[in-house]
């Protein structure tokens, strides 16, 4: 063997080594801690400095702000698909309890949502570090990147004052966790607490798990020697992928059904959101939030992109271009568009972006080529 095979060998072994190392609980349940700090400081001016309820552009608060408190603050728009989203604000009612009565000045309503979305926030930047740690063969990428996803302007603009989209990009973050590291056990879980988050996760799931399955470049050697090690007893990975799928569109009827006392096929209830003649993703594109959130993610993650691997990124491309479909037949408001394809792919342009950032400060650092595990 020539020197430079063997030195490529020994890089693969470090490499394979480096990303072999998972993060243990302790460390994972400390990173979640400080996340989970940093987002609340973020999202501090909802307590008692602006009220999102009565803020242009952030409405929608006012219907998850009465699921919590449980008052009947629900209008016309709000029976068609809005208190359907019950997860965050679910999560949001024993802070509410809580804090009423208790904080003079804070909000006991957005004090319980904050903590909600502050715990999903930290939760998706935890699986960053993770995702990092053992695809991209750096824990330190991985931090960097969750770093740069936490002061994003979608954050403390988006996602920490109200709104449930924190939730929805955690779960779409677990779903490609769980399909990165063929935990395809998860995946029925994921769907529905993503459909009892948001109903557009139900289109989401189906659009992203469909996609990857059909991608080629899956690491199939490390799948046969999970299935191996749990004594070849393991569910079909397309019935679990399916299973996801029914699982999810399941929830959500049934959700509908416990709310309204109507049942409502899917079928029905997509022709419902359709807003006739309204907002197009045209003018989306014209959107501020739009530029905001992604006038630095873009340039800085684009020219790293190509190190994550193509079941990462086909998949992640094929459903943001779903996004733009739904946004163009929901008629979705203005910022709309920009909060969901943030909730998309903003945790991998944030690790890309970090990839450039830490190779700018130091050209030497070595980052794997290719994200995969190795064979044999």
């Amino acid at each position: 063997m020539s020197k430079f095979g063997r030195y490529l060998r020994q890089y693969k072994m470090m490499m394979t080594r480096e990303n072999g190392k998972k993060i243990g609980r302790a460390r994972a349940g400390l990173l979640f801690c400080v996340f989970f700090l940093i987002a609340a400081g973020l999202g501090y001016p909802v307590l008692n400095r602006f009220d999102p309820r009565q803020t242009p552009g952030l409405s929608d608060v006012k219907t998850y702000a009465a699921v919590v408190s449980g008052t009947d603050g629900f209008g016309s728009e709000d029976l068609r698909f809005r208190r359907f989203r019950v997860l965050v604000p679910w999560l949001a009612r024993p802070f509410y309890w809580l804090a009423r009565g208790r904080f003079a000045t804070w909000d006991p309503v957005m004090f319980g949502l904050l903590v909600a979305d502050s715990l999903f926030v930290a939760g998706t930047a935890v699986l960053m570090v993770i995702l990092g740690s053992l695809r991209l063969g750096s824990g330190g990428a991985g931090l960097v990147g969750a770093l740069l996803y936490l002061v994003n302007f979608a954050v403390p603009n988006l996602r920490l004052v109200g709104l449930v989209d924190a939730g929805e990009g955690f779960f779409l973050l677990a779903l490609l966790w769980s399909l990165s590291e063929f935990k395809l056990w998860a995946l029925p879980v994921i769907a529905v607490l993503g459909a009892l988050t948001k109903e557009t996760f139900v289109f989401f799931v189906v659009i992203f798990t469909a996609t990857w399955w059909i991608t080629p470049g899956h690491d199939w050697s490390r799948r046969s020697n999970d299935a191996q090690q749990s004594n070849g007893k393991h569910f079909p990975d397309a019935a679990w992928i399916v299973t996801s799928w029914l699982l999810g569109v399941g929830a959500m009827s049934i959700l509908q059904w416990s709310v309204t006392g109507m049942f409502v096929s899917p079928q029905q209830f997509g022709v419902d959101l359709h807003q006739r003649g309204g907002y197009h993703f045209a003018v989306s594109l014209q959107d501020r939030n739009l530029l905001y959130i992604f006038v630095w993610l873009l340039p800085t993650a684009i020219p790293n992109l190509k190190l994550f691997p193509k079941e990462w990124l086909i998949p992640m491309g094929a459903t943001c271009a779903t996004a733009f479909v739904l946004d163009a037949y929901f008629g979705g408001a203005p910022g709309t568009l920009g909060r969901v394809l943030f909730s998309l792919a903003g945790p991998v342009l944030s690790l890309s972006s970090a990839l450039f950032l830490l190779r700018m400060c130091s050209p030497t650092i070595k980052i794997r080529d290719r994200p995969h595990y190795d064979e044999g």
